[in-house]
Protein backbone atom coordinates (compact mmCIF):
# COMPACT_ATOMS: atom_id res chain seq x y z
CA UNK A 1 0.00 0.00 0.00
CA UNK A 2 1.21 3.26 -1.13
CA UNK A 3 1.59 6.15 1.06
CA UNK A 4 1.18 9.88 -0.08
CA UNK A 5 2.01 12.66 1.96
CA UNK A 6 1.46 16.20 1.25
CA UNK A 7 4.98 18.00 1.22
CA UNK A 8 4.67 21.88 2.81
CA UNK A 9 7.26 24.64 1.79
CA UNK A 10 9.68 24.89 4.19
CA UNK A 11 8.51 29.21 3.81
CA UNK A 12 5.15 28.91 4.47
CA UNK A 13 5.83 29.71 8.33
CA UNK A 14 7.95 32.40 7.61
CA UNK A 15 5.46 33.98 5.47
CA UNK A 16 2.75 33.14 8.42
CA UNK A 17 4.45 34.97 11.27
CA UNK A 18 5.56 37.59 8.62
CA UNK A 19 2.07 38.18 7.67
CA UNK A 20 1.57 37.98 11.49
CA UNK A 21 4.06 40.48 12.55
CA UNK A 22 3.11 43.17 9.79
CA UNK A 23 -1.23 42.67 11.25
CA UNK A 24 0.53 43.90 14.15
CA UNK A 25 2.40 46.83 12.89
CA UNK A 26 -0.67 47.69 11.34
CA UNK A 27 -2.85 47.57 14.47
CA UNK A 28 -0.23 49.50 16.50
CA UNK A 29 0.08 52.12 14.01
CA UNK A 30 -4.09 52.24 14.01
CA UNK A 31 -3.33 52.75 17.81
CA UNK A 32 -1.32 55.84 17.36
CA UNK A 33 -3.03 57.72 15.69
CA UNK A 34 -5.97 56.95 17.92
CA UNK A 35 -4.16 58.34 20.55
CA UNK A 36 -3.69 61.26 18.78
CA UNK A 37 -7.19 61.90 17.84
CA UNK A 38 -8.06 61.58 21.56
CA UNK A 39 -4.84 63.81 22.91
CA UNK A 40 -6.63 66.14 20.42
CA UNK A 41 -10.31 66.18 20.92
CA UNK A 42 -9.11 66.53 25.13
CA UNK A 43 -7.54 69.35 24.58
CA UNK A 44 -10.41 70.90 22.46
CA UNK A 45 -13.06 70.07 25.58
CA UNK A 46 -10.10 71.76 28.15
CA UNK A 47 -9.70 74.93 26.21
CA UNK A 48 -13.33 75.08 25.56
CA UNK A 49 -14.26 74.43 29.13
CA UNK A 50 -11.45 77.13 30.06
CA UNK A 51 -13.21 79.82 27.50
CA UNK A 52 -16.55 79.53 28.96
CA UNK A 53 -15.57 79.95 32.56
CA UNK A 54 -13.34 83.09 31.60
CA UNK A 55 -15.07 84.21 28.49
CA UNK A 56 -11.29 83.86 27.00
CA UNK A 57 -12.39 84.80 23.16
CA UNK A 58 -9.17 83.70 21.36
CA UNK A 59 -8.89 80.63 23.44
CA UNK A 60 -12.21 79.68 21.91
CA UNK A 61 -11.11 80.92 18.54
CA UNK A 62 -8.31 78.13 18.92
CA UNK A 63 -11.07 75.42 19.56
CA UNK A 64 -12.83 76.63 16.29
CA UNK A 65 -9.79 76.65 14.25
CA UNK A 66 -8.85 73.64 15.12
CA UNK A 67 -12.33 71.40 14.30
CA UNK A 68 -10.40 71.18 10.78
CA UNK A 69 -7.93 69.26 12.13
CA UNK A 70 -10.26 67.22 14.25
CA UNK A 71 -12.45 66.33 10.98
CA UNK A 72 -8.91 65.70 8.80
CA UNK A 73 -8.08 63.21 11.72
CA UNK A 74 -11.36 61.26 11.98
CA UNK A 75 -11.32 60.96 8.13
CA UNK A 76 -7.69 59.71 8.40
CA UNK A 77 -8.47 56.97 10.62
CA UNK A 78 -11.67 55.92 9.28
CA UNK A 79 -9.13 55.18 6.32
CA UNK A 80 -6.98 53.06 8.08
CA UNK A 81 -9.71 50.84 9.39
CA UNK A 82 -11.36 50.24 5.86
CA UNK A 83 -7.68 49.56 4.85
CA UNK A 84 -7.02 47.09 7.18
CA UNK A 85 -10.65 45.23 7.96
CA UNK A 86 -9.98 45.06 3.24
CA UNK A 87 -6.53 44.11 2.88
CA UNK A 88 -5.66 41.75 6.25
CA UNK A 89 -9.17 40.90 7.36
CA UNK A 90 -8.31 40.25 10.81
CA UNK A 91 -10.81 37.94 13.39
CA UNK A 92 -11.38 37.86 16.57
CA UNK A 93 -10.04 39.99 19.52
CA UNK A 94 -7.54 41.78 16.29
CA UNK A 95 -10.82 42.31 14.71
CA UNK A 96 -12.96 43.44 17.75
CA UNK A 97 -10.56 46.41 18.47
CA UNK A 98 -10.90 47.44 14.78
CA UNK A 99 -14.22 47.76 14.96
CA UNK A 100 -14.36 49.58 18.15
CA UNK A 101 -11.58 52.24 16.95
CA UNK A 102 -14.11 52.83 14.37
CA UNK A 103 -16.77 53.78 16.60
CA UNK A 104 -14.47 55.21 19.59
CA UNK A 105 -12.92 57.61 16.82
CA UNK A 106 -16.69 58.50 15.81
CA UNK A 107 -17.70 59.17 19.43
CA UNK A 108 -14.19 61.35 19.92
CA UNK A 109 -15.41 63.74 16.88
CA UNK A 110 -18.78 64.20 18.03
CA UNK A 111 -17.28 65.55 21.52
CA UNK A 112 -15.19 67.91 19.59
CA UNK A 113 -18.33 69.27 17.71
CA UNK A 114 -19.84 69.89 21.71
CA UNK A 115 -16.52 71.50 22.47
CA UNK A 116 -16.66 73.61 19.38
CA UNK A 117 -20.19 74.63 19.77
CA UNK A 118 -19.12 75.59 23.48
CA UNK A 119 -16.43 78.05 21.61
CA UNK A 120 -18.77 79.44 19.38
CA UNK A 121 -21.21 80.58 22.20
CA UNK A 122 -17.93 82.23 23.92
CA UNK A 123 -16.79 84.03 20.80
CA UNK A 124 -20.44 85.56 20.07
CA UNK A 125 -21.01 85.93 23.89
CA UNK A 126 -21.57 90.21 24.02
CA UNK A 127 -20.52 90.70 27.61
CA UNK A 128 -17.35 90.58 28.84
CA UNK A 129 -18.06 88.43 32.28
CA UNK A 130 -20.25 85.43 33.48
CA UNK A 131 -22.24 86.28 36.77
CA UNK A 132 -19.46 84.05 39.03
CA UNK A 133 -22.39 83.46 41.22
CA UNK A 134 -24.52 81.34 38.45
CA UNK A 135 -21.98 79.34 37.32
CA UNK A 136 -21.27 78.38 40.71
CA UNK A 137 -24.80 77.60 40.66
CA UNK A 138 -25.19 75.73 37.45
CA UNK A 139 -21.86 73.68 38.73
CA UNK A 140 -20.02 74.41 35.39
CA UNK A 141 -16.77 73.82 36.83
CA UNK A 142 -17.50 70.58 38.80
CA UNK A 143 -19.39 69.15 35.15
CA UNK A 144 -16.26 70.39 33.15
CA UNK A 145 -13.84 68.36 35.55
CA UNK A 146 -16.01 65.22 34.91
CA UNK A 147 -16.65 65.59 31.53
CA UNK A 148 -12.14 65.97 31.19
CA UNK A 149 -12.16 63.04 34.22
CA UNK A 150 -14.08 60.64 32.39
CA UNK A 151 -12.43 61.09 29.27
CA UNK A 152 -9.02 60.36 30.63
CA UNK A 153 -10.24 57.43 32.66
CA UNK A 154 -11.42 56.16 29.51
CA UNK A 155 -8.03 56.34 28.01
CA UNK A 156 -6.83 54.49 30.59
CA UNK A 157 -9.04 51.87 30.46
CA UNK A 158 -8.01 51.07 27.16
CA UNK A 159 -4.29 51.64 27.23
CA UNK A 160 -4.72 48.75 30.36
CA UNK A 161 -7.29 47.49 28.80
CA UNK A 162 -9.30 47.43 32.08
CA UNK A 163 -12.93 46.16 32.11
CA UNK A 164 -13.17 47.77 35.93
CA UNK A 165 -11.88 51.37 34.47
CA UNK A 166 -14.35 51.58 31.85
CA UNK A 167 -17.26 50.81 34.08
CA UNK A 168 -17.07 53.17 36.67
CA UNK A 169 -17.48 55.83 33.83
CA UNK A 170 -21.15 54.72 33.54
CA UNK A 171 -21.41 55.88 37.79
CA UNK A 172 -19.52 59.38 36.51
CA UNK A 173 -22.03 59.88 33.81
CA UNK A 174 -25.04 60.13 36.56
CA UNK A 175 -23.15 63.52 37.90
CA UNK A 176 -23.70 64.97 34.80
CA UNK A 177 -27.44 63.63 34.17
CA UNK A 178 -28.21 65.20 37.49
CA UNK A 179 -26.32 68.64 36.93
CA UNK A 180 -28.26 68.60 33.53
CA UNK A 181 -31.65 67.92 35.54
CA UNK A 182 -30.39 70.57 38.40
CA UNK A 183 -29.87 73.27 35.76
CA UNK A 184 -33.10 73.90 34.56
CA UNK A 185 -34.19 74.69 38.08
CA UNK A 186 -31.16 77.08 38.34
CA UNK A 187 -31.87 79.05 34.89
CA UNK A 188 -35.46 79.57 35.55
CA UNK A 189 -35.15 81.18 39.10
CA UNK A 190 -32.37 83.24 37.05
CA UNK A 191 -34.98 84.48 34.63
CA UNK A 192 -37.84 84.59 37.16
CA UNK A 193 -35.80 87.59 38.82
CA UNK A 194 -34.23 89.35 35.97
CA UNK A 195 -36.40 89.07 32.76
CA UNK A 196 -34.31 91.15 30.69
CA UNK A 197 -33.50 90.52 27.24
CA UNK A 198 -29.88 89.90 27.97
CA UNK A 199 -30.63 87.48 30.94
CA UNK A 200 -32.90 85.05 29.15
CA UNK A 201 -30.38 85.34 26.24
CA UNK A 202 -27.27 84.02 28.33
CA UNK A 203 -29.43 81.34 30.72
CA UNK A 204 -30.74 80.00 27.20
CA UNK A 205 -27.27 80.00 26.15
CA UNK A 206 -26.00 78.26 29.22
CA UNK A 207 -28.29 75.60 29.38
CA UNK A 208 -26.82 74.64 25.59
CA UNK A 209 -23.51 74.79 27.04
CA UNK A 210 -24.63 72.22 29.88
CA UNK A 211 -26.40 70.29 27.64
CA UNK A 212 -23.78 70.04 25.21
CA UNK A 213 -21.26 68.77 28.48
CA UNK A 214 -24.01 66.17 29.41
CA UNK A 215 -24.03 64.95 26.26
CA UNK A 216 -20.32 64.78 25.54
CA UNK A 217 -20.46 62.37 28.71
CA UNK A 218 -23.08 60.01 27.33
CA UNK A 219 -20.77 59.79 24.21
CA UNK A 220 -17.49 59.09 26.60
CA UNK A 221 -20.59 56.07 28.17
CA UNK A 222 -20.17 55.08 24.64
CA UNK A 223 -16.53 54.83 23.97
CA UNK A 224 -15.83 52.75 27.71
CA UNK A 225 -19.17 50.32 26.16
CA UNK A 226 -16.67 49.78 22.83
CA UNK A 227 -13.59 49.18 25.40
CA UNK A 228 -15.61 46.44 27.07
CA UNK A 229 -16.80 45.16 23.71
CA UNK A 230 -13.18 45.10 22.72
CA UNK A 231 -11.46 43.26 26.09
CA UNK A 232 -14.77 40.67 26.85
CA UNK A 233 -16.69 40.36 23.70
CA UNK A 234 -19.73 41.68 25.66
CA UNK A 235 -22.37 43.70 23.55
CA UNK A 236 -23.62 46.70 26.97
CA UNK A 237 -25.47 48.57 23.89
CA UNK A 238 -28.81 49.55 24.20
CA UNK A 239 -28.93 47.27 27.84
CA UNK A 240 -28.04 48.61 31.82
CA UNK A 241 -24.97 49.23 32.29
CA UNK A 242 -25.41 47.85 36.40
Amino acid sequence: MKLFCITIPLFSNTKYYSMVNFIESELSSLKNELDEMWMLVYNQLDRAGESILTLDRELARQVIVCEKRVNASELKLDSEVEDIISLYTPAGVDLRFVLAVLKINTNLERIADFAEGIARFVEEFPEPVLDPDLLVDLQLNKMITEVLGMLRLAKEALDKESIELAGQIFAKDTILDQINLNSGKVLSRCIIADPSEETIFTCLNLQSVIRKLERAGDHITNIAEEIIFFIDAKVLKHSSKD
